[in-house]
């Protein structure tokens, strides 16, 4: 038996890709022990070299076991998770550089007035008999309209009143419902906070007009005035 084939026979197994050039490797570091040990012929007859030869080689195996091949990504790694069921599952509120938010790709039916958003909506003209306190008649026709609604954010910002509602929504979620008053104009986002998605597909499953048909018995409630595109034509 060769030396060759008894080391494949008593060393560890290897990564795939890796092994034909660890034997490479090691024939030609054996040939060069062999050179080496027929000038010292007289030697060599008195003291066994294979057991030499394989602690050399394991200590070959050892010391070259850093290959790339053998990387294992940590369990524990905080790279970001990227799928839609994913990025569905962090619903961000709040506004952004002084505006309601687009609505997220991973949301079919959430509606927006931001104009960036791919379901887009007009922003409310609020009329004159309601300038002097809008909000008031949005949390009425809210609590009109919406089942256990609860108000999670009112506040004063630089960019208008930021009012926040919670109401309740389709498979015992919660929908949230946004909006941003400025001087005579009323900005929104209605949204579910939980989508469903059916294996295989990428794209959230249900009623794209749900949150239209929400902020349409609203609108209605306030008895307000909503542009539409086809308003305009």
């Amino acid at each position: 038996m060769s030396l060759v084939t008894s080391l494949q026979l008593i060393l560890p197994p290897r990564p795939r890709g890796t092994t034909s050039k660890f034997l490479c490797s090691l024939k030609n570091s054996t040939q060069q022990i062999q050179e080496l040990s027929s000038s010292s012929s007289s030697s060599s007859s008195s003291i066994p070299l294979l057991p030499k030869l394989i602690s050399f080689a394991l200590a070959l195996s050892l010391t070259s076991s850093s290959s790339p091949a053998l990387a294992i990504p940590s369990l524990s790694s905080s790279q970001p998770l990227t799928t839609p069921f994913t990025q569905s599952k962090f619903v961000q509120t709040g506004l952004l550089n002084g505006k309601i938010r687009p609505c997220p790709s991973t949301n079919p039916g959430c509606v927006s007035t931001n104009p960036t958003s791919s379901s887009f909506s007009f922003p409310l003209p609020i009329p004159e008999t309601d300038k002097q306190n809008p909000i008031q008649k949005l949390k009425e026709a809210i609590v009109s309209t919406q089942k256990n609604p609860k108000f999670v954010v009112l506040e004063d910002t630089p960019y208008g009143r930021y009012l926040v509602a919670e109401v309740e929504g389709g498979g015992f979620s919660r929908d949230v419902m946004e909006f941003l008053v400025k001087e005579d104009v009323v900005a929104y986002r209605c949204m579910a906070t939980k989508v469903t998605f059916v294996y295989p597909f990428t794209t959230a499953f249900g009623d794209s007009k749900g949150q239209e048909e929400r902020m349409k018995k609203l609108i209605d409630q306030l008895g307000w005035y909503a542009p539409t595109f086809e308003s305009m034509e």
